[in-house]
């Protein structure tokens, strides 16, 4: 029987990067996401808002790049797998872990500092409107390291 262990998700960090490296020299970056889930209460009608957080773990050259460039707030989409681990606490209970070994990273959004169309422009925001000129995400995978940024082909 065939089986498959996959998780995607998209959600904004809930704070910095967390970057440790092995003995070994391998870097080892945890992350906070949190995915929020919306709706309407059937009974009352009012908005119903739940958010899920969730550790992902990024190995290698991965970890490296999400260390760099993602920062609280960012959007990002991730990819990987769940792994549970067994440890123990100071009192020696046994306990358990269940975290995301991430596999391919997405940040979306706007990239930082490259201003925005919210920016002030000093004409009190009056613009024409005018449809943004299609960009492709930066991506990171386990595999092949960072995909450069600065291409300009559509996706």
């Amino acid at each position: 029987m065939a089986s498959i262990n996959k998780v995607i998700l998209i959600g904004n960090l809930g704070r910095d990067p967390e970057t440790r490296y092995t003995t070994s020299g391998s870097a080892v970056c945890n992350i906070r996401l949190a995915t929020t889930r919306t709706w309407k209460d059937k009974t009352t009608g009012e908005k119903v808002e739940e958010t899920e957080w969730h550790t992902v773990v990024f190995f290698d050259r991965l970890a490296e790049i999400v260390a760099e460039y993602l920062k609280k707030g960012r959007s990002v989409y991730v990819e990987g797998r769940l792994k549970t681990r067994k440890w123990q606490d100071k009192e020696g209970h046994d306990r358990y872990s269940t975290e995301i070994i991430g596999e391919d990273m997405k940040m979306l959004g706007a990239r930082e500092g490259m201003g925005s169309a919210d920016a002030d422009s000093g004409d009190g925001g009056a613009r024409p409107a005018q449809r943004p000129a299609p960009t492709k995400p930066a991506t990171a995978t386990a595999a092949t390291g960072f995909d450069d940024m600065d291409d300009d082909i559509p996706f």
